[in-house]
């Protein structure tokens, strides 16, 4: 638990953290990959601890990995590499950095250190967990096993190192569908959660697709009637969603892909307006490279990834902590199902 009193004042010690216009204007670069979404005002207080912790970085000689949900001050002002689960996966095993921090839930950076054992690995806050990841266990993955004797499990990314460590592969959202029809058998178990298995079973009908019901607070909170209700408030919205949302609600939408799918939709075909059913920060991360583009309709927080702040990280490198640790052997059984994807994504091109 962070004691915030005390790390205010030992970084305000350590660094002039006060509000300054004057560094802001100097690095008017940074910022204007942000500033349709973050006015002067709040720049002007992110600044100095934007360049704090790129100071930092250097002397520490880290990476900051940081997912698409971070918010922009974070996703712009810092992040060396930016990207959805699997992105950042494939990154973390090519970074030469002594140090990553890990600018996302724990089970990103749980994945960062299986996949660099002998690298120190940060997360700016402990608590920063996932309600997915924590839906199931190991002895969730037998009791799966024991119903289905035989088939393979793929497992999302969005689970602990046990639960990698008692799969036979992972997968994301981006990969998922390519990765359970590449399985052999004809039955498939996906963990944990329960949408992303029907909307795969429905792009991959030749398997039998089984699943834990697990689900994210996010996007389970979409329903078919909000879309509906949403097109016809604002008619010629471009209604795209996440395959972690029910079924109904990717039948509502126009497109439905991965952070990074998603990115690219909006990217490739430049809708006049559109919706993104995801979390909040998605849009703002990407609003001012798409000025074309105007962002509409509700979105929903997630309070894990809210979490992780400027000044968390800026304490994280200064103090090093909170550094991330996984049990040899655990890690040992994670790396070969993470591997496994990774290998097999690239294998398949995706």
């Amino acid at each position: 638990m962070f004691d915030l009193n005390t790390m205010r004042l030992e970084l305000s010690e350590a660094y002039d953290l006060s509000p300054n216009p004057e560094l802001a204007e100097q690095m008017q670069d940074v910022y204007e990959k942000m500033s349709r979404v973050v006015n002067p005002v709040d720049w002007a207080t992110y600044a100095p601890y934007v360049a704090a912790i790129n100071a930092l970085k250097k002397e520490r000689n880290a990476v900051i990995l940081a997912h698409n949900y971070m918010t922009p001050e974070i996703y712009h002002g810092v992040a060396d590499v930016v990207g959805d689960s699997l992105q950042l996966a494939v990154k973390a095993v090519e970074v030469e950095a002594d140090v990553i921090v890990q600018c996302g839930v724990h089970f990103m950076a749980e994945t960062s250190k299986i996949l660099n054992p002998s690298k120190t690995v940060l997360i700016p806050d402990m608590e920063a967990g996932c309600s997915l990841a924590e839906s199931i266990t190991a002895d969730g993955i037998a009791q799966m096993r024991a119903k289905y004797p035989g088939a393979p499990v793929v497992s999302y990314v969005n689970t602990t190192a046990e639960v990698k460590a008692a799969s036979d592969i992972c997968c994301t959202s981006s990969n998922a569908a390519q990765i359970v029809a590449a399985m052999e058998n004809d039955t498939v178990i996906m963990t944990p959660d329960q949408y992303l298995a029907q909307n795969v079973a429905r792009d991959v009908p030749q398997k039998n697709v089984v699943w834990w019901e697990g689900s994210c607070i996010v996007h389970e909170q979409y329903t078919a009637q909000d879309l509906k209700d949403f097109r016809e408030w604002n008619p010629g919205t471009s209604i795209i969603a996440h395959p972690e949302c029910p079924p109904d609600v990717v039948d509502e939408s126009d497109f439905s892909g991965s952070t990074s799918g998603i990115i690219k939709f909006v990217t490739d075909n430049r809708p006049e307006k559109a919706m993104l059913v995801t979390e909040c920060s998605m849009a703002s991360n990407i609003a001012d490279a798409l000025p074309d583009v105007d962002f509409v309709g509700p979105c929903n927080m997630c309070p894990f990834m809210k979490k992780i702040t400027l000044e968390k990280i800026l304490w994280s490198l200064h103090t090093m902590s909170e550094p991330v640790e996984v049990d040899p052997n655990v890690a040992q059984k994670a790396k070969v199902a993470v591997q496994r994807m990774i290998d097999l994504s690239q294998k398949l091109g995706i």
